[in-house]
């Protein structure tokens, strides 16, 4: 509920006033502009009536308002939203999240988020920074992420996430066609005209991505990113580097490269109608908090991600040369000991 009622009487000392001025001082937790807003929305009703701010009320009248709370108001509070559990114990939760769900409450999206629904369903959470969330993935982005459900599987966590021992593999279908493994080591940091978006720029903190060519085709490859940090919208920022950016994203996307007339109807409208970016974390790996064992999940790509390459497939059945794979195993035996400040950021 976004809002509550408020029944109240006017009384001598505000007869003869305007209705929002005998708001304010019946309700003078909120401000003049606030209730004036609400009267010209209707949410302020005298003797059953809707009335403008200039109506003057007489003692004994009778005031309901409709309290218009603050979205901010939901943030930490239980929603009953399904999950899809991959693994839970009593140190963690393995959670693969679907697109559309934001991690943690933010602007524009104060509710229904993967917060709320850790609260419903463990609420014991909440006494745990964040309701446990280590790492984030962007909301149009699917796949795996861990949640730590006690405050020390917490604390170990973003540890191995500092130190990047954490195996974080994803699934990306790009534009244009790349001709080798490779990894892209560019700085990543806030935008510097549209603060919204990420960028590529010196003063920005250190991001590095390996990505392993699984298929080509006509204008699109299929690929596995690796991450080594986990800079807000890496990936994308990344595949937008190399002039290859995510299907679908709306905006890192170079829709000026968007071959339209090479493509048959069917992929044309499949690739426009895919309304986001084709970017999935399939698996993930890291040390168990308690047993100091190895632990590591693997998930199908979404039905959504394997329409758009049966689709491709069908479009270009070219064969490929064999590439040398990268790794997932042995990939960060290279990685510097740097500490990654970033683990509540974005994964991708």
């Amino acid at each position: 509920m976004n809002h509550d009622e408020r029944l109240l009487v006017v009384t001598e000392s505000q007869a003869g006033l305007r209705v929002d001025i005998a708001l304010q001082q019946l309700l003078p937790e909120f401000s003049r502009s606030k209730l004036q807003e609400w009267i010209k929305d209707e949410f302020v009703l005298v003797n059953q009536s809707y009335v403008s701010s200039k109506h003057k009320v007489y003692a004994g009248d009778e005031i309901k308002v409709i309290v218009q709370l603050n979205p901010e108001n939901n943030a930490f509070l239980p929603e009953a939203i399904p999950l899809h559990i991959i693994f839970e114990d009593e140190t963690l939760l393995v959670i693969n999240k679907p697109a559309g769900m934001v991690v943690h409450p933010a602007i524009g999206n104060w509710s229904g988020t993967l917060l709320n629904a850790l609260l419903h369903h463990l609420p014991d959470i909440a006494h745990v920074p964040r309701c446990g969330i280590v790492h984030r993935l962007d909301k149009e982005t699917s796949g795996l992420l861990v949640v730590a459900k006690t405050l020390n599987a917490q604390t170990y966590l973003v540890q191995q996430l500092q130190a990047r021992t954490v195996k974080r593999e994803y699934r990306a279908i790009v534009w244009g066609q790349l001709w080798k493994n490779g990894t892209v080591n560019q700085p990543i940091g806030r935008h510097p005209s549209i603060r919204t978006r990420m960028a590529i720029h010196l003063s920005g903190k250190p991001a590095v991505t390996h990505y392993e060519i699984l298929e080509r085709f006509g204008v699109h490859t299929y690929l596995r990113c690796n991450l080594e940090t986990g800079r807000t919208h890496q990936i994308r920022v990344h595949m937008q580097y190399l002039k290859a950016p995510i299907v679908g994203d709306p905006v890192y996307g170079l829709k000026s490269i968007m071959p339209i007339k090479s493509m048959s109807d069917e992929l044309r409208q499949h690739i426009l109608g895919f309304n986001r970016q084709a970017l999935h974390a399939i698996r993930l790996g890291l040390i168990h908090p308690l047993s100091n064992e190895p632990m590591e999940w693997s998930i199908d790509l979404p039905d959504d991600m394997k329409a758009l390459l049966e689709i491709i497939r069908a479009e270009q059945s070219d064969e490929i040369d064999p590439l040398e794979a990268l790794s997932f195993d042995d990939y960060l035996d290279e990685v510097s000991d740097d500490s990654d400040d970033d683990i509540l950021e974005d994964d991708e």
